[in-house]
């Protein structure tokens, strides 16, 4: 018997999106740590899924496992990415794409027009999906991340138009 090759897509059928719950909140750290040179704490996604009224987080699940998960704000018609990171073992197999594609119909779902994320210019492969999935640089935040004080790339998109 073959056996699929790590960086092989996982068929739709195989994964499921949800809102992000309390409970997920270790697994999603040890994303962040995973993806992040400075990740978000435990507080921090307790106070977005506690205290934000404009919050909306939705995780990616295959087999049970969550294999990434995506933040958004949505404030009247735009939704700005905060945060979107797929665990280090999905990589590759597309699952980034297909959550990026899920947050776009959520937040059209809830009325945004546009989209807007910030991204590291290191980090071409985050560039060539944005860029995939409609994403224009519109200009640059000098000294944006803390960390280093990499510049960020500040990309929007339209959304699709809602559906009913």
């Amino acid at each position: 018997m073959e056996r699929k090759q790590e960086t092989e897509a996982i068929p739709d059928s195989d994964v499921q999106f949800r809102a992000m719950r309390r409970e997920d909140i270790p697994v999603i750290c040890e994303i962040e740590r995973e993806s992040f040179t400075t990740p978000w704490t435990a507080g921090a996604f307790e106070n977005e899924l506690s205290n934000n009224q404009f919050a909306q987080y939705i995780v990616i699940e295959h087999d049970g496992e969550i294999a990434g998960y995506g933040g958004m704000w949505l404030i009247l018609e735009e939704a700005h990415v905060t945060n979107i990171a797929i665990r280090a073992k999905y990589r590759g197999r597309k699952l980034g794409e297909r959550l990026l594609t899920e947050m776009q119909r959520t937040a059209s779902f809830y009325g945004a027009v546009r989209m807007t994320l910030e991204v590291r210019p290191s980090n071409k492969i985050a560039q060539r999906l944005y860029e995939k999935k409609g994403f224009r640089s519109v200009g640059v935040r000098r000294g944006y991340y803390t960390d280093n004080k990499e510049d960020a790339i500040i990309m929007w998109a339209d959304l699709p138009k809602r559906t009913v």
